[in-house]
């Protein structure tokens, strides 16, 4: 009787073991599976990388940064010109009067 109760530990063991390869399998699956599903979907709705998202928000805050530099060298060259422009447009004014 002792052969037979080792005998039959020895199965639920080794039948527990093999449950557990099993369990560890189907979960392995079923992890593949779930994440190739959340990849599908995930492309199906086209978001952005992270990567990228950051790259085009450094283009935009260079961009800026340059527009902003152009408009304050716009207003120079106005100012510059502004004031050529006045005393320009005088003696051009009394080159073409004088004539």
């Amino acid at each position: 009787m002792v052969q037979t109760t080792n005998r039959f530990f020895d199965e639920v063991a080794r039948l527990m073991n093999d449950a557990a390869g099993v369990a560890t399998g189907v979960r392995r699956e079923f992890e593949t599976l779930f994440r190739t599903q959340a990849e599908r979907w995930l492309r199906d709705l086209d978001l952005v990388k992270r990567e990228e998202f950051e790259a085009v928000k450094d283009m935009a805050r260079i961009a800026r940064e340059e527009n902003e530099a152009l408009k304050t060298r716009v207003a120079a060259l106005e100012a510059a010109l502004g004031k050529t422009g006045t005393s320009g447009g005088t003696v051009s004014g009394g080159v073409t009067g004088g004539t």
